[in-house]
């Protein structure tokens, strides 16, 4: 399996950028634009890992993204660029934040909804150093976060211009911290314009992001996330392990690492039209979405690991309540009552366990 796993990721330098050296600097003149290539410390990612393994073993060993790296198809092969947002791009609002701590620092990680004058908005990822101060919570201010945007460039073209470039919607990231690498996952599409049928016709490609990123360590006005990786996967490679799914996206929020050294990711799966809650987790072994997932209509998930080789997954529910769902062995979930409000958690109800 593991053979298969790093050839399979061999094949996949070009999709990598480099981006942060070991101080987390920038390498490279900052006008020019980096070439995508391996780190080695995301070689053994081992979000991208399981990721991969759980795509080869649900395929037969096929390759997670466009078919084109693998030379089995005539799909051309595609890049993924992270760049800094540009003047006269604007951050209009965050939504899904979540907190990752590394050493001592704690940043908040949200998705940026950016606009630009005459043009369609999209979506980014920002994220902002924290600092304790004497004055009263704010809100955090959207002109002061550091935005990375995602950029799809076709293999074709070497130096990437701006015209063939299209940005990758990126939703409700979700974080992670293992060591000294931040990873996240997300939902994304890419909108693009079919001619053939009309102008304004459009399809949406949905997949699921995969990104990793390390902390500038340089001074503390300076600290900052930089994502310098990408690895989209398809949606039909997960359909194909639950099929009652129409789509995947991350579930926001903060992930789990667990005593084991499992990562743990919430995600929301739609099923019937409705959101459902399911979590995917990594192993040494590899990894796998959860058999088990909550009932129609919960989303919004939040997962903790609150007791040796157990989570609990809280989701909000339609009917206005949150479900607690509880799992010891991170795929099939036990549902562990309702809760009328989240202040009420730490009570006992009926059919809860623990």
């Amino acid at each position: 399996m593991l053979s298969r796993v790093a050839a399979v990721m061999a094949i996949r330098t070009h999709n990598r950028r480099r981006v942060t050296g070991s101080s987390g600097r920038r390498e490279g003149r900052e006008s020019e634009r980096q070439r995508p290539n391996m780190s080695r410390r995301v070689f053994t990612s081992a979000v991208l890992l399981f990721l991969v393994v759980m795509v080869c073993c649900g395929t037969g060993g096929a390759t997670a993204t466009d078919k084109g790296a693998s030379g089995q198809g005539s799909s051309p092969e595609k890049y993924f660029d992270w760049r800094d947002k540009k003047d006269g791009e604007t951050v209009s609002s965050l939504r899904v934040p979540s907190l990752v701590e590394m050493n001592g620092d704690v940043f908040a990680v949200a998705e940026a909804q950016c606009t630009e004058a005459g043009k369609s908005g999209f979506t980014g990822i920002a994220s902002e150093l924290l600092t304790l101060t004497d004055q009263e919570s704010k809100e955090l201010g959207t002109a002061q976060v550091k935005t990375q945007v995602l950029e799809e460039c076709p293999a074709e073209n070497k130096n990437c211009a701006s015209e063939s470039r299209k940005k990758v919607l990126v939703s409700r990231p979700t974080t992670v911290v293992n060591g000294s690498d931040i990873h996240m996952l997300a939902g994304t599409y890419t909108f693009e314009v079919n001619k053939d049928i009309d102008q304004t016709a459009a399809a949406a490609k949905w997949g699921l992001l995969v990104a990793s990123g390390n902390f500038s360590t340089e001074g503390s006005d300076k600290k900052r996330i930089y994502w310098n990786d990408a690895y989209v996967i398809p949606w039909t490679e997960f359909e194909k392990q639950q099929k009652s799914l129409t789509r995947l996206i991350g579930g926001g929020g903060s992930g789990v690492k667990m005593k084991d050294g499992t990562l743990v990711l919430p995600v929301e799966g739609t099923k019937n039209g409705k959101a459902v809650s399911l979590i995917i987790y990594t192993a040494t072994d590899g990894g796998n979405l959860s058999k088990g997932m909550s009932a129609d209509g919960c989303g919004d998930p939040s997962v903790v690991e609150w007791k040796k080789d157990k989570l609990m997954m809280m989701t909000a529910c339609e009917d206005g309540r949150r479900r607690v769902y509880e799992s010891g062995d991170k795929g099939e979930f036990v549902d562990g009552g309702t809760r009328d409000t989240l202040a009420r958690v730490g009570q006992q109800t009926k059919g809860w366990k623990g």
